[in-house]
C-alpha cells in the first residue's frame, strides 16, 4: 500500500484508509453545521414574524412614550418669540466639541455677517452649529438663560476653553528650519 507522506521530513507516515476516514469526519461535521444553519434559519424567521406582531399591536398594549423635558430652550423669550429672516442662509460650519471654539465663532461670524441679521438671528444660528456633545451641554443649560448672542458666545468659549489652540510665541520660530531649493 502506498503511504502518503512517505518521506516527509516529519517523518509522518498517513495511510490512505486515514485520509479517507478524515474526510469522511469532515464530511460529517459539515452536514451537521448544515443542520445548524437549517435550525439558526428556522429560529431567526420565528423571530422575524414574533417581530412584525409587534407592530401590530394596539396602542393600548404599548407603553406609553418617555417624555423628553418638554421643549428645552436656555434662550430667552424675547429671543424664541423672534423670528429668523426667510433670506438668511444657515451657516455651513459645525462644532462637535474637538476644536478651537474661538475659530469656530470667527468662521461663524463670517458666514452670518453676510446675511446681515440681529442678536437673535445670530443666536439661533449659532445654535443651530451645535452638534452631538455640544448640543447636548446646551440644551443642558438652564432654562431661560441665555439673553444674548454676546453671553452664549461668552458661555461657549468657557465651555470649550481647553480645545482653544495655543498662542504662537516668538521662540516657536527657532524651530523652523528652511531647506536648501525652499524659498
Amino acid at each position: 500500500m502506498t503511504r502518503y507522506g512517505e518521506g516527509t521530513p516529519e517523518g509522518d507516515n498517513v495511510t490512505t484508509q486515514q485520509v479517507l476516514d478524515t474526510m469522511r469526519a469532515l464530511q460529517a461535521e459539515v452536514a451537521a453545521s448544515r443542520a445548524d444553519n437549517t435550525e439558526l434559519r428556522r429560529a431567526n424567521e420565528e423571530l422575524r414574524r414574533g417581530l412584525q406582531h409587534v407592530g401590530e399591536r394596539t396602542t393600548d398594549e404599548c407603553a406609553p412614550p418617555v417624555p423628553l423635558r418638554a421643549r428645552p430652550m436656555p434662550f430667552s423669550r424675547a429671543i424664541m418669540n423672534a423670528g429668523l429672516p426667510t433670506t438668511s442662509l444657515g451657516p455651513k460650519v459645525s462644532f462637535m466639541g474637538a476644536e478651537d471654539p474661538e475659530a469656530h465663532l470667527i468662521a461663524f461670524h463670517t458666514q452670518v455677517m453676510l446675511s446681515g441679521g440681529s442678536d437673535v438671528v445670530y443666536c439661533k444660528m449659532l445654535m443651530s452649529t451645535l452638534s452631538g456633545a455640544t448640543l447636548e451641554w446646551f440644551i443642558s443649560l438652564p432654562d431661560r438663560h441665555i439673553t444674548s448672542f454676546d453671553q452664549f458666545a461668552t458661555l461657549f468659549r468657557e465651555q470649550y476653553l481647553v480645545n482653544k489652540a495655543p498662542a504662537r510665541l516668538s521662540y516657536d520660530v527657532f524651530d523652523v528650519k528652511q531647506y536648501r531649493g525652499n524659498p
